[in-house]
């Protein structure tokens, strides 16, 4: 067997044994559900927070204190425009009163009702309707002011029907919106830093926990580190696939059962396609992970305790925000020296370019950042490989990562020169 052969069989050797420990333990189990706590935990604070909405929303009125036939035309209004608004724009509920003998007074005293809150009021002949509200009832205002006009209309036509009667034809232009590409983008850009940052975290601790045992010295010595680095690397990316796996296939299988749920999908329109537009989705995903997932490898391989590793990777999460702001500005504008500078820097260009298939149509620029993205993985594993057998490996139990700011100090024995370093 070749030398390369050879490595290549130890890295995934390593990468099949990291795997196996990673997936078969109790903790990868809530792992892989915990999304369903984030989901209970938002569901629960969601219910709330409409419940709290809804109290006072379902108390809310306005009122119309007019002849009967009158509040039969403004009730038959209000049944034609409420099916224009969605349920948080629609105005208050309609309440059609008697007039009675002084329809201003009842007016005024809706407003210091108890058992419900008026908003707006109307009252007198509905050509000439008189309208009060208080201060945030504005829209409520205009929306009765239109309510009389309708109904004064219906009435002037002998209650026939409708003066206008219009034709609708849905059709379905030929060239895809721009807004359903730059949708596309942006799906492409957040799904893939979400599911990068969620997920590339777990390499931090791999190296940490085996250098503490020791287990990283022994395969440093049968092994090179950079096939060690790249076969955890593997390992985790491994886990990684099958936690997308199993959540993707189980959102898909509910959205088949949720009302409207391709309708959702029909307004994305990635330029290249959907189908090429999910392989290149995946092909990105794979490089931010691989590429982040070096990073942290490489912290993970510096710090010896986990108040380190947090210290360490605080400031990677805060570049990837940046990284994630700046590919997103590349989503909205394309084409403008932003997204090409997203594009060719190495730690936003999986993102960018999950953001340039939906908006661009060609397919060559692809290839080369793929192959550019390889080449910046390839970099990262070799530089953390290095650094870990520099700093670590050279004094066998190791340097601290901030050894940089120890203070040195130097003094003389015996003619012969003693550093030594203070941490």
């Amino acid at each position: 067997m070749t030398n390369r052969g050879r490595l290549i069989r130890q890295t995934l050797t390593i990468a099949r044994r990291d795997f196996t420990a990673t997936v078969f333990t109790p903790l990868f189990l809530l792992f892989l559900l915990s999304p369903l706590f984030l989901i209970g935990f938002a569901t629960v604070g969601a219910l709330g927070g409409s419940t709290l909405a809804r109290g006072p929303a379902d108390r809310t009125r306005i009122i119309a204190f007019v002849a009967p036939t009158d509040g039969k035309l403004l009730l038959a209004a209000d049944g034609k425009l409420r099916g224009l608004f969605r349920d948080r724009d629609a105005p208050p509920a309609l309440t059609a009163e008697p007039a009675g003998d002084d329809p201003a007074k009842r007016a005024k005293a809706a407003f210091e009702a108890k058992d419900f809150d008026a908003i707006a009021v109307l009252y007198g002949p509905l050509d000439r309707p008189q309208i009060l509200h208080i201060e945030r009832g504005t829209r409520s205002a205009d929306y009765l002011t239109q309510l009389a006009e309708i109904a004064v209309r219906h009435r002037a036509s002998g209650g026939e029907g409708p003066l206008s009667v219009a034709t609708r034809t849905v059709i379905k232009p030929s060239i895809v919106s721009r807004s359903s590409n730059n949708a596309a983008a942006l799906i492409g850009v957040t799904g893939i830093f979400f599911l990068t940052l969620f997920l590339s975290g777990q390499a931090v601790g791999t190296m940490a926990e085996e250098r503490s045992n020791k287990v990283i010295e022994i395969l440093a010595a049968a092994v090179p580190l950079e096939s060690v680095f790249l076969g955890k690397l593997l390992g985790m990316f491994g886990v990684a696939v099958l936690f997308v796996t199993f959540w993707g296939t189980l959102i898909s299988q509910i959205g088949t059962f949720l009302p409207g749920g391709g309708a959702a999908l029909s307004g994305l329109a990635p330029a290249v396609g959907m189908p090429v537009f999910i392989l290149l989705f995946c092909a990105y995903f794979t490089m931010a992970y691989m590429l982040l997932g070096a990073v942290f490898l490489g912290v993970g391989a510096q710090a010896s305790t986990m108040r380190e590793i947090q210290m360490l990777s605080l400031p990677i999460t805060i570049i990837q925000m940046a990284m994630f702001g700046l590919a997103s500005s590349a989503a909205a504008d394309p084409g403008t020296s932003i997204a090409l500078l997203a594009e060719i820097f190495p730690l936003s260009s999986p993102y960018a370019m999950a953001a340039h298939a939906g908006n661009k149509p060609e397919i060559w620029p692809h290839l080369a950042a793929l192959a550019w993205q390889l080449l910046w993985v390839s970099i990262t594993i070799w530089v953390g490989a290095g650094a870990f057998r520099r700093g670590v490996l050279k004094s066998g139990s190791g340097r601290k990562p901030f050894a940089l700011f120890a203070r040195r100090a130097s003094r003389k024995d015996g003619g012969h020169a003693i550093d030594t370093n203070v941490s």
